[in-house]
């Protein structure tokens, strides 16, 4: 029952991430926003999620994870609700945003659990992979169960689904999970958690507002200085805080900072492309939300297969080989999709996705287990939250970033384009088109010339933004690499010693 229960508040709380991502053109145009309003309905989900799971994993640790658990399933249905119910933009990012705090209860307290209810390594590594099968399930019927939605319902209809599965999640985990807790081994931070919340958040305002702003722009700069002096203070406070809601101790070991940096990355290259992704098969290659979700199938189908054989390929192969192969994947899969095209062809596409599915499904399991072996055990509340904040963290980041990345090079390259054929104006009004997805008005073009010209800048854009996705992945996995083969020399002059 525990292990139920919790496989299904991660399957209701990852399914949210990916079941939005068909949804977006829908929701920009039921509502009326632009591309920075579809970063802030992702983004909010993902922020809240982020920030406040450093803030989840002490309070777990402190009160019971158990209790902190059951309380994050609770409020994520409560947030389900009123994104369901949402008429207006605010409304839906405020849901989105109580997803978000409930998420950050709800992701890490799942590995916390497991941790606690198998202390053997071997059954550990089992049930974390399945753990990390159901995130895949999740993640591939998503999409295509979002775009039948959305196409035959509402988008609206999309966060219903949460309502069901977080009361069977709430049943069994009343009924099946023990209470643990370790309250001497909690942190104690107040301040630190208040400063990342603001560091985070005036960060992920900088990055999306620059997009339509432009990087100069006084509220933008504002926000930048503020997220700069948050963060300053952050370090500092966690540098003399006893009990610091992030373990700077843990990080002064080799092993848990590059494994946390590789969380990271995971977040910013891996699960912010399923942001990217949804835009470019749609407003770059023309599917409607139905074809899309099932043409982003294979990402999530494959991440699903490799995951549930982790365990195993692990013991045949070694956790932190197939750690650093997961992330070469990842990198080479995104480099590669940088040379899409609106016409590339499906066949093209979707063994691409398929890799990077391989990709994510070799990292994402081994990064969870080889951030809880590096810590100790009655800190792995804390372990497990600093991980997943780090993750969603940079998935924050990376849809603010890379989809204002995005957005610049399809305003740059529909301006060239609109320059070309001697429109007035052409900056403005190529940024208008890019930001709504609709022919300006003042445009005096043929419909089918103008959305080919769109459509090519869409794609331009997303080929710079998986490009730098790529370049991170490859990055992560020569630090991996670096990390591994040092901590190896340094096992063995152990063992020499000791003999």
């Amino acid at each position: 029952m525990a292990v139920a229960a919790v496989y299904l508040g991660t399957f209701m709380a990852t399914l949210a991430i990916s079941i939005v991502t068909v949804a977006l053109p829908a929701i920009q145009a039921g509502l009326g926003t632009d591309l920075s309003g579809l970063q802030w309905v992702v983004g909010s989900y993902a922020l809240c999620l982020s920030a406040f799971m450093l803030s989840a994993g002490p309070v777990g640790d402190r009160y019971g994870r158990k209790r902190a658990w059951l309380a994050g399933v609770a409020l994520f249905v409560a947030g389900s609700a009123i994104c369901a119910s949402a008429s207006t933009l605010a409304m839906l990012i405020a849901g989105c945003a109580l997803q978000g705090i409930a998420g950050a209860f709800v992701i890490p307290g799942a590995l916390s659990i497991l941790t606690q209810t198998f202390p053997d390594p071997v059954a550990r590594a089992h049930v974390i992979g399945g753990w990390s099968s159901f995130s895949g399930i999740s993640l591939i019927i998503g999409p295509m169960l979002g775009g039948i939605l959305v196409d035959n319902i509402g988008w609206q209809s999309i966060f219903l689904i949460n309502l069901p599965v977080g009361a069977a999640a709430l049943l069994l985990g009343f009924g099946g999970i023990d209470e643990s807790a370790d309250p001497d081994h909690a942190a104690l931070d107040p301040a630190g958690q208040v400063l990342s919340v603001i560091f985070l958040g005036a960060l992920t305002y900088t990055l999306i507002s620059a997009g339509n702003a432009g990087w100069s722009a006084p509220a933008v700069l504002v926000a930048l200085a503020v997220a700069a002096g948050a963060l300053a203070l952050f370090v500092g406070v966690e540098m003399r805080t006893a009990r610091p809601v992030l373990p700077v101790d843990l990080f002064r070991e080799p092993a848990f900072a590059s494994v946390n940096f590789a969380s990271f990355v995971l977040g910013f290259a891996g699960y912010s492309s399923l942001f990217l992704f949804s835009l470019f098969l749609q407003q770059a290659q023309g599917w409607s939300a139905t074809q899309a979700g099932w043409r982003m199938a294979p990402v999530f189908a494959a991440m699903a297969l490799v995951a549930s054989a982790f365990g195993q390929l692990a013991r045949s192969y070694g956790m932190r080989r197939l750690m650093v192969l997961g992330y070469v994947l990842l990198g080479l899969s995104m480099l590669a999709m940088a040379s899409f095209t609106p016409d590339t062809s499906y066949l093209v596409v979707a063994p691409l996705f398929a890799l990077l599915g391989i990709g994510m499904g070799l990292a994402v399991p081994s990064t969870g287990a080889a951030a809880m072996e590096a810590a100790p055990r009655e800190r792995t509340g804390t372990a497990s939250a600093t991980m997943n904040a780090l993750r969603q963290g940079g998935m924050t980041i990376g849809i603010a970033l890379l989809g204002t990345l995005m957005g610049a090079r399809a305003v740059a390259s529909l301006t060239t384009a609109f320059g070309k054929a001697e429109v007035a104006d052409a900056a403005a009004l190529a940024g208008s088109a890019v930001r709504r997805h609709a022919m300006p008005a003042g445009l005096d073009m043929a419909p089918d010339a103008f959305r080919d010209l769109l459509a090519s800048s869409f794609a331009n854009g997303f080929a710079v933004a998986a490009a730098i996705a790529g370049l991170c992945g490859l990055i992560a996995a020569a630090i991996l690499a670096v990390a591994t083969r040092r901590n190896a020399a340094r096992r063995a002059v152990t063992v020499i010693d000791e003999a």
